[in-house]
């Protein structure tokens, strides 16, 4: 059956399948929706659900993305009043360089990790940085910072950018380390890692996870 518009709810009592129809007809229930009304319309899903809407205003700058063997996900979920950002970043294939300069893939621009804005991340309360896999071969003391501009480039000063701000101090990363982040992120504000130590090499193992938790202002 080809796609069908409809102009006007569609309505269903008994809810709604997703299915696949293999190639001898026989039909496979993927995913399940119904409203349980004894809990005041609430969606029951039965079976895997992927969000695939749910990303943070732009993604990394290509300072990050370019990197070989970097991986950058990011992904934002709201929940009744509350939005939960995660950006998780494995640092292989980034470079750092001199105390408070920015980390990024050797000598390129736009080293940002992911714009915050209120309409997509919520006014953001605070949030924290988990340590998955200790940092190596690069400096493993890492800094979040945020700043006006996108361009920051990689050995570049991060108070070299506009209106910049730390927004956590973490000292050297280990594994299961988990820093709070007491400064949140301002609105529109472009997010930086910056050393706190001086160290000139390329990351060779290093797996952060980075969360923020923002409310409708």
């Amino acid at each position: 059956m080809a796609n069908t518009t409809f102009n006007g709810a569609v309505r269903s009592e008994n809810g709604f399948k997703k299915v696949t129809k293999s190639s001898t007809g026989a039909f496979t229930d993927n995913s399940t929706y119904s409203t349980n009304a004894s809990v005041g319309g609430t969606l029951d899903v039965t079976g895997r659900s992927t969000l695939t809407g749910n990303t943070v205003a732009t993604t990394a700058g290509t300072g990050i993305t370019t990197g070989t063997g970097t991986v950058y996900a990011a992904s934002v979920i709201k929940t009744g009043g509350i939005f939960h950002t995660k950006i998780l970043i494995d640092l292989t294939g980034l470079a750092s360089s001199g105390t408070g300069d920015i980390i990024g893939k050797a000598a390129t621009a736009n080293s940002h990790i992911g714009q915050i804005t209120a309409a997509v991340n919520g006014t953001v309360l605070g949030g924290k940085l988990t340590c998955l896999e200790a940092p190596a071969g690069g400096d493993p003391d890492i800094n979040l910072w945020y700043a006006d501009e996108a361009t920051g480039a990689e050995d570049a000063a991060i108070t070299s950018l506009t209106n910049q701000v730390q927004m956590c101090d973490s000292g050297d990363l280990s594994l299961n380390s988990v820093i709070s982040i007491p400064t949140p992120p301002a609105a529109d504000k472009y997010i930086y890692m910056a050393t706190g130590a001086a160290t000139n090499a390329d990351y060779t193992a290093g797996k952060i996870l980075i969360e923020f938790f923002g409310y409708s202002a």
